[in-house]
């Protein structure tokens, strides 16, 4: 039960997902990997390409993240918090690794 005494979906099945939850979960994610390689061979432009591969890659890494582990019977807040600091680290390592770059890259003289 949550903290408003309803039952909630892990309650249910008495200590979480039943199996027949997670088969189904891995059914889908394998369905969307079939529609990833049928676009790879439906010969679309480049640009339309990655859009696609990128949505369903975004989408079937948040089916994972959500079932497999456990996102969905954890509270909200944990969400709201962990998904804008992931996106927080990429955004900063994407911004440093260009000076990382060209530090590798330009040698100082030594002394």
């Amino acid at each position: 039960m949550d903290s408003m005494g309803t039952t909630t979906d892990a309650d249910a099945a008495g200590h979480g997902p039943s199996m027949n939850v997670y088969i189904a979960v891995w059914i889908g994610l394998v369905l969307i990997v079939a529609v990833e390689t049928a676009l790879t061979y439906a010969h679309l432009s480049a640009g339309w390409l990655l859009i696609a591969l990128l949505v369903l890659a975004i989408v079937e890494a948040g089916i994972a993240l959500r079932y497999f582990m456990h996102l969905k019977y954890e509270p909200p807040a944990l969400a709201w918090t962990f998904i804008p600091a992931v996106v927080f680290a990429l955004l900063m390592m994407n911004q440093f690794w260009a000076d990382a770059h060209r530090l590798m890259v330009l040698r100082f003289p030594s002394p």
